[in-house]
């Protein structure tokens, strides 16, 4: 089926119409951005530069997660910072289609991968003996591998059923990003099978591996009960950091997306927090929380200052 679309323009309304407000949401999502991707990068720098911290699966998929949290940061902020500086903000369909695509394809990979590290965590302190030998880095591959692939399948689906809405006459966009119910909202059809068909992809699938990640870590903390009282405070120290991540993401996921499409007044601050908050906390909660990273990073900055006061 071809899609009838009439309109090659969308129009944005962003986060604010006040030009006064607009200055200083620029300054304030410039800053975040920057340090987004600063923090995200350090991260990836640190593990690379440090073969112990390589050599371990979690850090393994913790540089694609920050990988892909600046991956995801970049498909959504700078369009918005510079809009800033435009009282009509307007992307093209083709880039709207192209942000929609990308923005689930990258968040449809990291929830994978999410996933990937509760199971690490699992076998790390639920099968400590066998950890090296069912962790092994063919099975890393394997589940980034399904991670990307399922990242495409879900946002190759969302792009699919979308691009067959016909689009004929309003064109403004109630958001700062083109995202799925803002344009169903503009589709010149009616769209409630297209709702369905959205809570099926992105709502149901946020529930779910929300609700297994949920059950697997609570597994983790009742097997912590059997440890000593040092390895329960190393073993809490770790997933305490997986669990803040996957709280902060998975919430925003299912406020935005496993609702009726009229039910939720602050999408844009879901949505916001998701895409623009979460990659920048997630560098944070890694740092703050966990030991060998901090000292790896103490390690790398002495390398670098003595790399430096050589020359």
């Amino acid at each position: 089926m071809q899609n009838q679309s009439f309109v090659t323009e969308f129009v944005l309304l962003g986060l604010s119409q006040n030009s006064k407000v607009e200055k200083i949401l620029f300054v304030v999502f410039l800053l975040i951005y920057l340090a987004t991707i600063w923090g995200n990068m350090m991260i990836v720098v640190t593990i690379i530069s440090s073969p112990t911290l390589l050599a371990s699966p979690m850090y393994f998929f913790l540089i694609f997660l920050s990988l892909l949290d600046a991956c995801t940061s970049s498909t959504v902020t700078p369009k918005m910072i510079i809009d800033f500086f435009y009282e009509r903000k307007t992307i093209s369909f083709e880039c709207c289609m192209t942000q929609l695509f990308a923005v689930h394809f990258f968040t449809g990979i990291e929830v994978i991968v999410l996933s990937a590290m509760a199971y690490d965590r699992y076998v790390a302190i639920c099968k400590p003996l066998h950890y090296s030998s069912i962790m092994t880095r063919r099975l890393c591959g394997i589940l980034l591998t399904i991670s990307w692939a399922g990242g495409f399948l879900h946002s190759i689906i969302q792009i699919t059923f979308t691009l067959q809405l016909p689009f004929c006459g309003p064109n403004v966009i109630d958001h700062y990003v083109c995202d799925l119910f803002p344009l169903l909202k503009l589709a010149c059809t009616d769209t409630h099978i297209f709702v369905i068909l959205v809570f099926a992809n992105s709502g149901s699938i946020c529930i779910i591996i929300f609700s297994i990640l949920l059950v697997s870590y609570g597994v983790i903390l009742y097997s912590l009960r059997s440890h000593s009282s040092e390895g329960r405070l190393k073993a809490l120290s770790t997933c305490g950091s997986h669990i803040t991540v996957v709280l902060l993401f998975f919430v925003s996921c299912i406020l935005m997306y496993a609702r009726p499409s009229t039910g939720f007044s602050s999408e844009k601050n879901a949505f916001a927090f998701a895409t623009i908050m979460t990659p920048l906390l997630n560098p944070m909660v890694y740092t703050f929380r966990n030991k060998e990273i901090k000292n790896a990073i103490r390690r790398m900055w002495k390398r670098l200052t003595m790399v430096s006061d050589d020359y």
